[in-house]
């Protein structure tokens, strides 16, 4: 069990971790899928789109946008359909509307009492600001891909973070539900990690690239978590 008196900030993934985004994902490509005559399993879909997420974010950095615009394409090429450019568009401009968790919200509520709080993201600032405010507790530091020009794993994105925060890796929880784009980079660099391992479509990886990794602690939820540290 992690002593959580040990930790001085606590940081989040959002997008699959405060954010439920398989239903954004669902609910942006069921609808262009549908128009092309293309039925997919969500489990596949799942997996199709952390490939195509992964592909898209090799290479020299794009923005976030750019990527989601790339993941609707390149299901397009796998389906064998051409989606419009409103349709390619569509993913990235739903992201605002993505609902966070039921337990989100109070969880952060709790945890702010006790530590800093902030969003490690693979996104791009305008499109995590309305989702800031979906989030309602202010968090101290926001670090984006946009801003470290790099997209996690990569240790950049955390680099920033440390330069931001000042805080040393023994005093930092890192908690994400992707054990590749969260608790394998962040485990590298010293810091404990709980993976959040939310209900799925895909156990285990939902729409994130599959990867095994040994977290300090699992959770089911954000309300666990919150739980365990007033304990």
């Amino acid at each position: 069990m992690l002593n959580f008196a040990q930790f001085r900030l606590v940081t989040f993934d959002c997008y699959g971790t405060l954010i439920d985004w398989e239903t954004g994902i669902f609910s942006a490509l069921h609808p262009i899928l549908a128009a092309h005559g293309k039925t997919i399993a969500d489990p596949e879909l799942l997996r199709l789109y952390s490939e195509l997420e992964f592909e898209a974010e090799q290479g020299e950095f794009h923005s976030y946008r750019e990527v989601l615009q790339s993941v609707v394409r390149g299901f397009g090429k796998r389906l064998d359909f051409m989606p419009t450019e409103s349709q390619a568009r569509s993913l990235p401009d739903s992201l605002p509307n993505w609902p966070p968790f039921p337990d989100t919200i109070a969880a952060l509520g709790k945890l702010k009492t006790r530590y800093q709080l902030a969003v490690i993201s693979n996104v791009d600032d305008d499109l995590f600001a309305p989702t800031a405010r979906r989030l309602e507790i202010p968090f101290d530091y926001v670090i984006t891909a946009q801003q470290a020009r790099a997209y996690k794993p990569s240790s950049q994105i955390f680099n920033v973070a440390q330069q931001r925060t000042g805080v040393a890796p023994s005093q930092w929880l890192h908690v994400g539900q992707s054990i590749y784009h969260d608790v394998i980079p962040a485990r590298s660099l010293g810091m404990a990690t709980v993976w959040v391992n939310r209900p799925s479509s895909r156990p285990g990886s939902g729409a994130a690239k599959s990867a095994y990794g040994k977290p300090d602690l699992e959770v089911p939820d954000l309300k666990t978590l919150a739980h365990l540290s007033e304990n």
